[in-house]
């Protein structure tokens, strides 16, 4: 029997330049792979990943394998996987379970097909590989030694089931290292939005007000894109010191274009599409769907068809019609590429490590959530800007000496 179920074996020679343009694009997992290579940090482990299938992450689990461990994959998003990539991965060796337009069920069915190789160490995107271990496989716990989480909605949900006592293995939380928000979230999530976008309606970004909803790292970076496009942006928050900003009720009647970036259900909901313009676009960068109430959307309207690639149309009972690109999920993976390359090479260079210091440390952690060091985050830097053949300035012996010294005045 083989080892992984794709969309299309023939797209392996298609799927595969993808991903030697992305190992071009990210030299800091590549000198980290070539290190692997030699020590094998990884040896004799089975790293079980669900994780967007997509030409960066295929640079990840070469790097993992390189290492020594034994891989089995799927993608964390029904509508993120890129089917070449898939293919390039299985024609290598690699098992995996992944293809775009994943129904719920074969979603959780790619999961539980991982986990048949009774991983030691997990990788996650989104939480939805762990919970499933310690919802329904919590045997296979035993024999966890721990796991990785990549993004803020996983982080969370992890937390919560952390503080709530249901966490059974130590889990490092990638997502909260600086090299991977600062740029990632911000800088990625910005431009691959916006991409998706674009790609999904073509539309004219200058001149429209454009309403993100949430001011976090992604949603910061989102505005930023957007108002570098020509954009009026509102921004809509409930935190008071992140917002100081419109409200998404006072906003949903003069928005063009709106994405959510919170994390949380029920953002964007009927009363919003109610007073929405004509023609108003609507669409998500957050892990999960359920930002946007596609229920409430359903019931106001009257028809539904698809009037481009990642784009539905609604028209709504009144006649105006509004537009949900990706059906609700992540805009940037389902209608665009996901995160460029180069960003992604901090962030996952972080999830390499993580693995590499639970295969070594993990045993000896207690079941929580733990961050890697902040002296990790700085070498990596240093890795990033040697590679493209940048130096920075390093304080003199004298202003070290002085950095400590309280009794300096004036």
């Amino acid at each position: 029997m083989s080892n992984f179920k794709i969309a299309d074996s023939k797209l392996a020679d298609a799927g595969r330049l993808r991903i030697e343009w992305a190992e071009s694009r990210m030299p800091v997992l590549m000198h980290l792979r070539e290190s692997g290579k030699k020590d094998l940090p990884l040896r004799g482990m089975k790293v079980a990943g669900c994780l967007h299938v997509t030409k960066e992450t295929a640079v990840l689990v070469r790097t993992i394998r390189a290492a020594g461990a034994e891989v089995s994959w799927s993608g964390c998003n029904p509508l993120s996987t890129q089917d070449d990539v898939a293919a390039a991965l299985a024609a290598e060796g690699t098992s995996i379970y992944a293809w775009h337009g994943l129904s719920k069920d074969e979603f959780y069915w790619c999961i539980d097909k991982t986990l048949e190789m009774k991983p030691t160490l997990t990788l996650d995107d989104g939480a939805d590989l762990i919970f499933s271990v310690h919802d329904r496989y919590k045997d296979l716990a035993k024999t966890v030694i721990g796991g990785t989480e990549e993004t803020t909605t996983g982080v969370h949900r992890l937390r919560s089931m952390g503080k709530a006592g249901k966490l059974l293995y130590p889990v490092i939380a990638v997502n909260d290292s600086e090299t991977k928000w600062d740029f990632d979230n911000v800088y990625g999530t910005g431009q691959s939005s916006l991409d998706g976008i674009l790609r999904a309606s073509s539309v004219l970004v200058a001149g429209k007000t454009f309403v993100v909803a949430g001011y976090g790292h992604c949603g910061r970076g989102v505005a930023i894109r957007a108002r570098g496009l020509g954009a009026n942006v509102i921004v809509t928050e409930i935190k008071p010191t992140a917002a100081l900003k419109a409200t998404l009720d006072d906003a949903a009647a003069l928005g063009d274009i709106f994405i959510t970036a919170t994390g949380m259900k029920d953002v964007i909901v009927g009363r919003h599409f109610d007073v929405m313009k004509e023609g108003a676009l609507v669409c998500n960068t957050g892990h999960y769907d359920c930002e946007i109430n596609l229920v409430d959307l359903e019931a106001r309207s009257k028809g539904k068809r698809e009037i481009r690639h990642a784009n539905e149309e609604y028209t709504l009972k009144n006649g105006r019609r509004v537009y949900v690109l990706a059906q609700g999920r992540l805009v940037n993976l389902a209608a665009a590429e996901g995160h460029p390359s180069e960003v992604m090479d901090m962030s996952f260079a972080n999830q390499y490590l993580a693995l590499c210091k639970l295969a070594k440390d993990g045993k000896s952690m207690k079941p929580g959530v733990y961050e890697l060091p902040p002296e990790q985050d700085q070498e990596l830097a240093r890795i990033k800007l040697t590679t493209q053949g940048l130096s920075i300035d390093a304080l003199t012996a004298e202003q070290i000496a002085y950095n400590d010294d309280y009794a300096a005045g004036t």
